[in-house]
Order: structure tokens, then sequence, then C-alpha cells
């Protein structure tokens, strides 16, 4: 690492913030690019939350990223919000302008639509409906992005249905909500299956849900990391459908920050995924 009294500071906002995985990719960026800076975990209690940030230009922080429980938090404390992160409600990325003002952007939805399209190539827009699991901050940023690039339709499903009928009223566009008992009769003729829970992430219990009804070439995405392999994707690979982990999204949401505060646009590399499961 390379600090010097010119050095530019970036790091990541939470309570608790010890879990993050950022803190060791953006250091990885930093390393390999050389970059006279540094990337810190900030734990930052709720209550606290608008003088920290306030504070951040101040003490020449370009920016931070945040994550629970401030995402939603910080929608009413930035001077400027971008129409993006407005939509989908929730904010994890702070830039700090050269005057002081805090910009509040999401590149959640950047970083699913990116780790989808280079998980899964082959995988087409026109495919066919795509099926979303999940109605919280991470259904939204891929509805977002999903709607955004032009799916033609987007099946919601959840445990509580009003959660995702007040996602399908607040961002529009090609959704249909379906109840948690037709889950699996809705991914007949799907093109893409997205897991936006926390239902197999380690501590948790398994997705239960049947593929019998997916297409084998549907691409199924779980945007969970921990484990990498989930019980939906070993399912999923065993009859033969495409599979996306979730690692992509943490490293590609990534990007646009890093860009932003260190004024490089780094890379997503195979080195990178290691290090960062490392």
């Amino acid at each position: 690492m390379m600090l010097s009294g010119r050095a530019r500071l970036a790091g990541v906002l939470g309570w608790p913030v010890s879990h993050s995985r950022s803190p060791r990719l953006h250091g990885h960026w930093l390393d390999r690019l050389g970059i006279d800076g540094a990337y810190v975990p900030l734990a930052v209690a709720p209550d606290d939350l608008e003088m920290v940030i306030r504070a951040l230009p101040r003490m020449g922080f370009r920016g931070a990223n945040l994550t629970v429980p401030h995402k939603e938090a910080v929608l009413a404390l930035v001077d400027e919000l971008e129409p993006l992160a407005r939509r989908i409600g929730a904010v994890n990325t702070l830039v700090a302008g050269e005057d002081g003002r805090l910009i509040g952007r999401n590149t959640d939805a950047f970083g699913f639509y990116e780790n989808l399209r280079r998980g899964c190539p082959a995988w087409s827009l026109a495919a066919g409906p795509a099926v979303v699991i999940g109605a919280g901050g991470a259904a939204r940023a891929v509805v977002a992005a999903l709607t955004d690039a032009g799916v033609p339709a987007i099946r919601l499903t959840n445990r509580s249905r009003d959660r995702a009928e007040s996602l399908a009223a607040d961002l529009g566009g090609p959704v249909e909500v379906v109840d948690w008992a037709g889950r699996h009769a809705a991914l007949d003729g799907a093109a893409l299956l997205v897991n936006t829970t926390t239902l197999g992430m380690t501590g948790q219990p398994p997705l239960d849900l049947d593929l019998a009804a997916l297409p084998a070439a549907a691409v199924v995405n779980d945007i969970v990391y921990v484990p990498l392999e989930t019980d939906l994707l070993t399912r999923a690979r065993a009859r033969g459908n495409p599979a996306v982990d979730g690692l992509g999204m943490l490293l590609f949401q990534a990007v646009p920050g890093f860009e932003a505060w260190f004024g490089v646009r780094p890379e997503v590399t195979d080195e990178l995924r290691s290090f960062v499961l490392g």
C-alpha cells in the first residue's frame, strides 16, 4: 500500500461492518494498480450516520460504500440522489464532489447485470420471461436492471405478497406478482431464474423451489455467494441449466465506485475472484 499526504480515501459504512469483503476487494485493486490511496471499513451506528457522512469530505474521503443497515436511511441525507437510486430506494455508493456535496448512487443493478452478462454470454433478453424470487432491496435492484435492459416479462414471487406488490408498484415495468404457492409453476417457460433472498446462504435454510417446470436452457442465478455454490445452483447444474453464482455481482458493483473515487476503472478478473474468496 502506498500512502502519502495526497492519498485518496474511501471506505464502507455499516453496522456491523466486519463481514464486508469490500476492503479486501478494493485493497486488491489499489495494490495492483499502484494507487496512492486506501479503502477502510467504518463501523457506524445508525444514530451516527448523518454526522459521519457529512464529515467524510472534510476528512478527505472521495466517497464510500454503504451496507446494512444504512442503504435506505441515507436516501434522505445526501445532497443529490441519482434517478436509479431513487427508483430502487437504496444507495450503496456515495461520491463526494469537489464542493463537498454528497451524491447517492446505486450500482447494485449494474453489478447484477454485468455478472449475468459475463457469466452467461449466451443468455438473450428476448429468450423469455425472468422469474425473480424475493422482494427486498436486492430484488429491487435486479428488477430495475432487468426492466431497463428490456426483459419482456418478469414474474415476481415472495413469501410476503404485499412486499412484492409494493415493489411492482414502485418500479413499474412488465412485472407480474405471483403467489408464493405458485412459485414452482411460475418457472414454466422461463428463460431466467434469479434468487435474491438469503435462502441458501450459510446459516439459512435452502430455497424451497421445485425446478421441474424450468426449461433446461434457462439460466439460474443465485446472488448468494456464501457459499459460492448454493443448493439451488447445484440442483440447476445437475439438470443441465447454465448457472451463475453471486460473487460477480459483488465484484462488478464495486467498479463504478472505485473509478469515481480513485480515477481508474478497474477490471474484474479470475485473480480478483480468487483473492476475494480467500
